[in-house]
């Protein structure tokens, strides 16, 4: 047994992971050694010069994940909203509470825009769980957020769906 060993494989601190590097030899998204990785869709991007917005999908106040979402009073209490701050929604002449199209290469979304200061510029949040409803060339009404989102998983094995590249204009 040993006295003050970490655990690791070889019960030190490894700047270069011998697990990963057995398991992993040649996978560039999982490197034994820590380096950066830049994001599939993120700030530097070549695809953010098309959709410039770090789109978010956290969860909504009103609703467990999707649960809840068909009950009109709620919806009608705090509807389906993008959240952008105020300096990108003025440069792009939208104003609180008006209709905007949310979008990118996969889809696109009708939804209301919310304008705020608290929120960093280059960031919007269209919250998950808001049932799929598209007209007939399928542009989503109902603000889904699945719509925008990536549906390859990551290099650990989940989905990457609360983040994306869009673009934001005023309908």
């Amino acid at each position: 047994e040993k006295k003050g060993g970490l655990a690791s494989v070889t019960g030190k601190i490894e700047f270069v992971s011998q697990s990963l590097q057995k398991q992993f030899p040649k996978d560039k998204e999982r490197p034994p050694m820590a380096r950066y990785i830049p994001s599939w869709e993120g700030y530097d991007s070549s695809l953010a010069k098309k959709y410039p917005l770090q789109l978010i999908t956290n969860h909504h106040k009103r609703r467990a994940n999707a649960q809840y979402d068909n009950i009109p009073w709620l919806k009608e209490l705090m509807p389906q909203a993008v959240v952008i701050n105020a300096g990108d929604a003025k440069a792009r002449g939208i104003e609180n509470g008006d209709m905007v199209r949310v979008f990118n290469d996969r889809g696109e979304v009708r939804v209301l825009a919310q304008t705020t200061q608290r929120l960093m510029p280059g960031v919007v949040i269209l919250p998950a769980g808001a049932w799929y409803k598209p007209d007939k060339n399928g542009v989503d009404h109902a603000g889904s957020a699945n719509v925008l989102t990536k549906h390859d998983p990551s290099p650990a094995g989940s989905f990457p769906y609360n983040s994306g590249l869009v673009q934001i204009l005023k309908v």
